[in-house]
């Protein structure tokens, strides 16, 4: 995508948040499994708990490798967290909510999601060569 900057000079910070959003799941699930119900005000349960773990893990993970592994999982990651949040939200006070989620806990995970797709937007990195004709993309543009 032509529209996304490369070497983006806030780079480190959105990688540093990515990577604090993948710790706060992993002790978001890591406490559910523990305290069955309420965790930090959301709703929870074990399957919520692995889910938030694995999910959190995963982001950790790239996020300490980096490169434009973080970025692309973030993207990804950051739709996937959007599209679980509506769809928990859709059912809540059904028998389908098999995650225990709360209007709390889905709008939690669609913060996240945002977040996670602003990092992975701006966290990609290139050469110098790649910067100077995103530049000029926009110039022509």
């Amino acid at each position: 995508m032509a529209h996304f900057p490369i070497n983006h000079p806030a780079r480190p910070i959105y990688r540093a948040l990515s990577a604090l959003i993948g710790v706060y799941l992993v002790v978001f699930g890591v406490l559910g499994l523990f305290v069955d119900g309420r965790v930090f005000g959301q709703g929870t349960n074990l399957a919520n708990s692995a889910l938030s773990i694995v999910i959190g893990a995963i982001i950790l993970i790239a996020a300490v490798v980096g490169r434009n592994l973080d970025a692309n999982l973030n993207k990804y990651a950051g739709y996937g967290l959007m599209a679980l949040g509506l769809l928990t939200l859709a059912f809540l006070r059904t028998d389908a909510n098999v995650l225990d989620h709360s209007v709390s806990t889905s709008v939690v995970w669609m913060i996240l999601g945002i977040t996670l797709m602003v990092a992975g937007m701006y966290g990609k990195v290139g050469s110098d060569d790649d910067r100077e004709a995103f530049s000029l993309a926009r110039l022509t543009d």
